[in-house]
């Protein structure tokens, strides 16, 4: 399935991906640091759901309350409960 987030409180506006079962793969986002989005594109492509909310759910971009990496463990999250609701 492929799935659209839209990111809050981060200079990233969407994330995309697709998910098969709880396996997240083919993650682009669109806007924000582009250089270490595809790097954390790559580090965690095939990743499972609950793996990408462990290493990544939390951290934070200076003053705000989240981050792109946490946004793309609420969006892998949010898909994955959608999926199988």
């Amino acid at each position: 399935m492929k799935y659209r987030y839209k990111t809050k409180y981060t200079c990233s506006q969407y994330i995309e991906f697709d998910l098969d079962g709880d396996v997240v793969s083919n993650i682009v986002f669109y806007g924000g640091c582009n250089g270490n989005l595809k790097a954390i594109s790559k580090l965690v492509n095939g990743w499972t759901v609950d793996k990408i909310e462990s290493f990544l759910k939390g951290n934070t971009c200076g003053p705000r309350p989240t981050s792109c990496a946490d946004q793309l463990a609420v969006a892998v999250r949010e898909a994955y409960d959608k999926a199988n609701a």
